[in-house]
Order: structure tokens, then sequence, then C-alpha cells
């Protein structure tokens, strides 16, 4: 089963890439590697969610929200693969032949230490859509703040197969 008819069995889709919040590219590749810049829970160009895990936004939201900042990083790689000529859409997702690294941070209430928890909502997420190709490296990084008060950012790395 491919990754689209896996989103499908999900009920998602992928999402347009999110518009860089500042001076960046959504996705660089460097061989077969393909480096995402983090990405926010935007949900149709808005951040569905501000705030403080463990304050704010409770740890399942927040493993929500790392769910849905996943979303947009394959869409991030999807749209890359789509620019150098490959499939388009959710089907460009196939050419991934593993996640490699995954990073995951949290906004965190100072008292709050469940960050691995949060980020899991990525993690998971990668292993629905892609299967053994998304499992992965990880690491998971309380933080004081992230851009526009977002609770959680991910950047993921992958290989695309030849």
């Amino acid at each position: 089963m491919g990754a689209a008819q896996r989103l499908a069995e999900l009920g998602l889709t992928l999402p347009s890439v999110a518009a860089p919040v500042a001076a960046y590219v959504p996705a660089v590749r460097t061989g077969r590697h393909v480096h995402t810049s983090g990405q926010l829970p935007f949900v149709d160009g808005a951040l569905v969610a501000t705030g403080k895990v463990g304050a704010d936004v409770s740890a399942d939201e927040g493993a929500a929200l790392a769910r849905t900042a996943a979303l947009n990083a394959l869409a991030a790689v999807a749209a890359l693969v789509e620019r150098e000529g490959g499939p388009a859409g959710a089907d460009a997702l196939d050419r991934i032949a593993r996640v490699v690294k995954v990073v995951g941070f949290v906004a965190s209430d100072p008292s709050f230490t469940a960050q691995p928890t949060v980020i899991n909502g990525a993690s998971l997420l990668l292993h629905d859509v892609l299967g053994e190709a998304g499992v992965h490296a990880r690491s998971a990084v309380g933080v004081a703040v992230l851009p526009l008060d977002s609770p959680v950012e991910v950047e993921i790395v992958v290989e695309l197969a030849d």
C-alpha cells in the first residue's frame, strides 16, 4: 500500500506547503537526503494553537500538534520531489526510502518533562503513513519559546530511493 492510500485510510490529505515565516526554504536536498526546515502546526495557513505545553496546551494536544507539524514536513518533502520531476502530491512520498531523523521541539512550561510523549505524535504519524520506512532516530527537546509562540516544531531528514 502506498503513502497516498495510507493517508486516505487515516482520513488525511497532504496539505499545501506552509509558507516560510523568514528567510529559508521548506526543504533542501543533498544527495539522497532531504532536510526539512522546522515545521509548525499550520492548518490552512494558520497556526492552530499557541502557548506552552504543560500550561496552555495539554500533552495530548501537543501530540496532535506534532502530528500536524510532521504532516507539514511530509508536504515539504513531497513538494521538493515534485519540483525535481518526480511524482506529484502524496504519491511523491513513495520515493522516501527511510525517515532517518526527527527532531521535535516542545515549547514547555518549566515543570513539563514529557517532551517525548508530545513528539510521539510526529513519530506515530510518520510510521502510519510510511510503514517501516517511517521508523527513525529522534530527539525531543524542551525549549522556552518557539516561533509565533507555537507549542511544537518538527523537522525531519529523509533518504530518497534512487
